[in-house]
């Protein structure tokens, strides 16, 4: 995101750093998300983001349990998280090839990891499985659009859907640790570019499915039940590589500067806030300066910083937005109509 040279601006942007800081300061508290010994299901683990998420957990002592489309990228999968066990001994790992666009796809899955979980439950599900075809939007064929919200909401829903059921289901509580049910979301739903009108429909739609949530799993004394949704930038994966065939010229600028972080450190990131309770979790300092932009009536991380930064944000978008809107109305006049652009090959 560019940002114009002002004083002001970056007076601002500096404050809010601090409160960054401040809030990362606070991380070195309780870990709110043991993993150790607890089984752990995670779509879209083949690889990417999801693989990172998968090997970071199995450090700390998780079992696994992968899901993506391809059994061969899920039998290479299963090596690195093997690989990196803390416990390597007493650890299990197991995947199940899926499909998560498909509807009610999640009903077997669940299933089926209970199963080979001796009958339980998973403890904690983290939905990374998404796609992005970032495109003009008149450019952009229904097919693709409903692909992406297919696979980035419905698999998400769908999952979260079938997992809260056999967690919230009716009679005793056999376990007395938390359930956690963690959502992939995008920074693109904090706020959005041109380009992305077919990508970031379907990932503010899981940030509406999260707050709600949060709410609904209260109604149901005697269960544990936590809901959280991660909130990643640019990663460096082979989706990156993807995305960077179909995304128009004026979005490579408008994004320029953002941070672009490999998968691994988005997961370590990510992971980080998940130990420290937040609901919505963010991987780097753009992502909290947006968060702050648009928490509304979400649950908060922490009260006193949110609202600062809430507070603090709005004097910086006086100065982000007028020249990402500047950026697109320049690029507009000097390249003309969209239809004249050259064309990329997918």
């Amino acid at each position: 995101m560019a940002l114009l040279q002002s004083p002001v601006l970056w007076v601002a942007v500096t404050l809010a750093i601090t409160l960054v800081i401040a809030n990362t300061m606070g991380l070195f508290g309780a870990n709110r998300m043991p993993v150790d010994g607890k089984t752990v299901l995670i779509t879209g683990g083949s690889e990417g983001m999801g693989l990172a998420v998968a090997t970071q957990l199995s450090a700390k002592g998780a079992n696994l349990i992968l899901v993506s489309r391809s059994a061969a990228k899920l039998e290479d999968a299963m090596k690195a998280v093997k690989a990196a066990a803390k416990n390597p001994s007493t650890q299990r790992f197991h995947y199940i090839p899926a499909d998560v666009s498909v509807p009610s796809y999640a009903d077997t899955v669940v299933a089926a990891a209970t199963a080979w979980n001796g009958d339980r439950a998973p403890d904690v599900v983290w939905c990374i499985a998404g796609v992005a075809v970032p495109k003009l939007f008149i450019e952009t064929d229904a097919a693709a659009l409903r692909r992406q919200m297919d696979i980035n909401f419905h698999g998400t829903a769908d999952m979260a859907h079938a997992i809260l059921r056999a967690w919230l289901a009716p009679g005793p509580d056999t376990t007395s640790s938390p359930k956690h049910l963690v959502m992939t979301s995008s920074a693109a739903a904090l706020y959005t570019i041109p380009g992305y009108a077919g990508y970031a429909p379907s990932k503010w739609a899981l940030r509406g499915l999260a707050d709600t949530l949060s709410q609904e799993v209260l109604l149901y004394p005697g269960r544990d039940v936590r809901v959280h949704v991660v909130f990643p930038g640019t990663i460096l994966s082979p989706g990156f590589v993807a995305e960077e065939r179909t995304k128009p010229e004026v979005t490579r600028q408008l994004e320029a500067a953002d941070p672009k972080q490999t998968p691994e450190e988005v997961a370590r990131a990510a992971i980080r806030g998940l130990e420290a309770g937040q609901f919505m979790v963010v991987v780097n300092w753009l992502g909290h300066l947006m968060r702050f932009g648009v928490i509304g009536g979400s649950l908060r991380n922490s009260w006193l910083l949110d609202t600062l930064g809430a507070w603090l944000v709005p004097l910086i978008w006086i100065f982000v937005q007028h020249d990402q809107l500047s950026t697109v109305r320049n690029f507009g006049k000097k390249h003309g109509h969209p239809s004249t652009y050259a064309k990329t090959q997918e």
